[in-house]
């Protein structure tokens, strides 16, 4: 069974509402969907979300790098979803100048891996949570029925972020991650706030999306110790990572990389130079659902642990994938995602998937991503598209 076609669009994304942190403020996405399409008419998608402040990548670049790769060479008749997905991960972009962090493809490689997963599993009958069992049995393969998201406020404050914090309580989320080190806000006041509206028995993590210094960092997370936070992710800017190590030292307070991690050359300098406690897998920055299974090996491995992040603006497509990667994958620390209903205008899925109450939700059933594309809402929302092969 041999890939027929495969095309690419860029769609724009309409958000629900402005999304700020200390890094960015979006009021829409821009965001790469990958069609590939089999001999025998089976489809799959695929999704990447490229960020340059993270991984160096822009719409153009990626879709520039997939048009420049050798994609039908690689394109042979895989005979079994096992073979496929071995094949799949090995595939080869075109090489990128200086990428030395290894990641400046990672939202291309990410939207095209899942295309073809999904067009693989549909074809023999595989769900795509099979590729963790297939390739991870050993380390971190361990399926569940349901999955449970945490929730997170962004840059609410004053009366909206205790009504956030309300309505995190009221909704039963266990775990709760907030957005710290936004200019003009007081942490202390905001977070503190919150912790007395969502009780003792919520877990609280903050994110600084490297908004503190080598100088000031201590000190931010030292005056919010006494909300009981149990990790603070990526709290000064990727160039000053090291620093990380004594910052770990001096407060006690477990450290997550996300901007930081992105590949696993950073995986391993994060080891080697104990910056860190925790991984945050994205799947679209860290080069998709296999590349994101060899980084949650190589932190259980080192005795790291890791959450399973997510992007601003991402559709029904990673949050499937996301969805596939949870009920797959044993000791996440926090699992996020699958906020499509609460947050994008256009999910393209024609089933919702959103998480429910309390943040669960249910493994997805079926072969693929689980999950079918409405070609209208792509339509809608596309503003270019390549046919890259066929």
């Amino acid at each position: 069974m041999r890939v027929k076609q495969i095309t690419a669009w860029q769609v724009r994304i309409p958000l629900k509402k402005p999304i700020r942190h200390a890094s960015h403020t979006r009021t829409e996405t821009d965001n790469i969907v990958v069609r590939v399409i089999l001999d025998d008419g089976t489809e799959g998608f695929g999704e990447g979300v490229p960020r340059d402040y993270v991984t160096g990548e822009t719409i153009a670049s990626a879709l520039a790098l997939l048009k420049a790769s050798a994609l039908k060479e690689q394109m042979e008749a895989w005979p079994t979803f096992k073979s496929a997905v071995t094949a799949i991960e090995h595939l080869r972009l075109a090489p990128i100048v200086d990428d030395d962090r290894g990641c400046k493809g990672n939202a291309a490689r990410c939207a095209l891996e899942l295309a073809l997963l999904d067009a693989y599993g549909k074809r023999f009958q595989h769900p795509i949570s099979d590729v963790t069992k297939l390739i991870a049995h050993d380390d971190l393969y361990q399926p569940h029925e349901h999955v449970r998201y945490s929730g997170a406020i962004t840059s609410a404050e004053g009366f909206k972020a205790r009504l956030a914090a309300w309505k995190m309580w009221v909704y039963g989320f266990r775990q709760l991650k907030i957005k710290v080190g936004i200019d003009g806000q007081d942490d202390v006041d905001r977070v503190g706030a919150i912790r007395r509206r969502v009780g003792r028995k919520m877990d609280i993590r903050i994110d600084a999306n490297e908004a503190w210094t080598p100088d000031n960092v201590v000190g931010r997370i030292q005056e919010l110790k006494p909300f009981n936070i149990t990790s603070v992710e990526q709290p000064v800017p990727h160039e000053q990572v090291a620093t990380l190590r004594e910052v770990r030292q001096q407060t006690g307070v477990p450290i997550m990389l996300d901007e930081s991690l992105c590949s696993m050359i950073d995986a391993e300098h994060a080891e080697e130079n104990d910056t860190c406690d925790l991984f945050n897998l994205r799947l679209s920055k860290c080069g998709g659902f296999m590349a994101s299974l060899r980084l949650a090996q190589h932190a259980k491995r080192h005795g790291l642990g890791y959450q399973l992040g997510c992007q601003v603006g991402e559709t029904a497509i990673l949050s499937a994938a996301g969805r596939h990667f949870a009920a797959s994958v044993k000791d996440i620390r926090y699992v996020e995602g699958s906020y499509d209903r609460h947050l994008v205008r256009e999910a393209l899925a024609t089933k919702d998937i959103t998480f429910g109450w309390g943040g669960w939700a249910p493994a997805l059933e079926g072969p693929g991503l689980g999950i079918t594309i409405d070609p209208a809402a792509l339509e809608r929302v596309a503003t270019y598209k390549e046919v890259l092969l066929g």
